[in-house]
């Protein structure tokens, strides 16, 4: 190619010729056209970037869930009508958990339990939700399973839930606790140590309250006093793993308090302090991604903020943390069996899409106490009705599932502090 020379790349004008003089403002607009445009290049190859970097991380190695209702793609909008998922929280030891717990994790044998079980259902327009935990002593059939590498796990007639996973993993918990609960789950997630400090690191904290005597556990190194505490990182692992600091000492009382933890949580993230930070929003995201394993339908970042949308405008009184109901274990003191007859006000309800009220304790197990009135309110200021208005009636709320009285639970809207022990 023949090489211009600066002579041929001047302009034909004559040096003796009067030029037209830029006209100031129109010289401006130029450039800030053309600031504008490649602000919006750039933030859209940043998008894409971002987008495409998730969805490449947090899609490998996702789990195919077996058995799993079919859904549609993931879309920019809310997701259309009801939807469940299996959170499970595992005693994996990460990076950071295995330099903190140390020999905790140096010990294990190597097995990874699902300790945390949590079904979390979505329902169709108006959204509730209705998360239900499954304690980690409880003993239930298993169905057969195929695992990850092709190999099958056969049917029991009774297993601890927290063995699944280890047995035949996470799509086999899913397919457990879908026969268990009669409830279609198509997404699913797994979270570990190191998962859950992120998660509050990226936040900020949560706050959350300590009440009787104080906790002191030395299994999970708790010393804490009485009154309200911000816990981020390794102190938001240790309150939601003590068992021996709170309520009767049973995995049921520590379930309560990681309701507690949970409702909290929720509050934190859905706050002007998380949603308004780009920064924090941001953060969130790339902890989610590099800390949960997804199911393969669930391995979409699209599809998070597809489920993210549907629960976005969700009163706090509508986030209902249950647990479920079960009777002591004939054959082990130390282990659970379900109460099938009250869990089924349960599944009615969820299959229904009907809101659900509660009608037992925060706490079976004393693991939390209810505070009356919520902190910040005046007990002596008396309701008032609302101001008259003219505008038109608006529709009647859903009517309510009551619920059996065997189960225990709260709404976001409502604050328990941990029924704290000295031990």
């Amino acid at each position: 190619m023949v090489r211009r020379t600066p002579d041929k790349d001047r302009s034909t004008v004559a040096r003796h010729a009067t030029l037209p003089s830029p006209r100031p403002g129109r010289g401006f607009l130029k450039i800030a056209g053309i600031t504008l445009g490649v602000v919006l290049v750039s933030a859209i190859a940043v998008v894409a970037f971002v987008v495409t970097d998730y969805f490449n991380r947090f899609n490998d190695g996702a789990v195919t869930l077996e058995g799993a209702p079919e859904v549609e793609p993931p879309s920019i909008s809310a997701y259309p009508g009801e939807f469940s998922m299996l959170i499970i929280g595992t005693d994996e030891c990460g990076e950071v958990s295995t330099g903190l717990l140390g020999e905790r994790c140096s010990e294990a044998d190597g097995g990874i339990l699902n300790d945390v079980n949590l079904l979390v259902h979505v329902s169709a327009e108006p959204r509730n939700v209705t998360v239900v935990s499954l304690p980690r002593d409880l003993m239930i059939p298993t169905p057969e399973c195929t695992r990850e590498d092709g190999s099958i796990a056969s049917e029991t007639r009774k297993t601890q839930i927290n063995s699944i996973y280890q047995n035949a993993g996470m799509s086999c918990v899913a397919k457990t606790v879908t026969e268990l609960t009669g409830i279609e789950i198509p997404f699913a997630a797994k979270i570990d140590f190191d998962g859950v400090m992120e998660v509050t690191d990226a936040i900020g904290g949560v706050e959350v309250c300590i009440g009787g005597d104080g906790i002191r556990d030395r299994h999970t190194a708790l010393d804490w006093e009485p009154g309200l505490r911000t816990v981020s990182g390794y102190e938001a692992l240790q309150f939601i793993r003590t068992r021996h600091g709170v309520g009767d000492e049973s995995d049921m009382a520590r379930v309560s308090n990681q309701q507690q933890y949970m409702s909290r949580l929720v509050k934190k993230i859905m706050s002007d302090e998380v949603l308004s930070d780009p920064g924090k929003v941001l953060g969130l995201a790339d902890t989610i991604v590099d800390n949960i394993d997804p199911s393969d339908e669930l391995g979409n970042p699209l599809r998070l903020a597809q489920l993210a949308l549907s629960i976005k405008d969700v009163p706090f009184s509508e986030f209902v943390f249950l647990q479920y109901p079960v009777f002591a274990d004939p054959d082990d003191s130390d282990r659970v069996v379900p109460n099938r007859d009250a869990a089924t006000s349960i599944w009615d309800a969820l299959k229904a899409g009907q809101p659900v009220q509660l009608t037992g304790d925060v706490s079976n197990n004393g693991g939390v106490e209810l505070v009356e009135p919520a902190p910040g309110t005046d007990p002596e200021v008396p309701a008032t009705d609302p101001p008259a208005t003219d505008a038109p009636a608006t529709e009647a709320p859903a009517p309510r599932a009551t619920l059996d009285s065997a189960i225990s639970g709260q709404t976001a809207e409502q604050e328990t502090c941990a029924n704290g022990k000295q031990r």
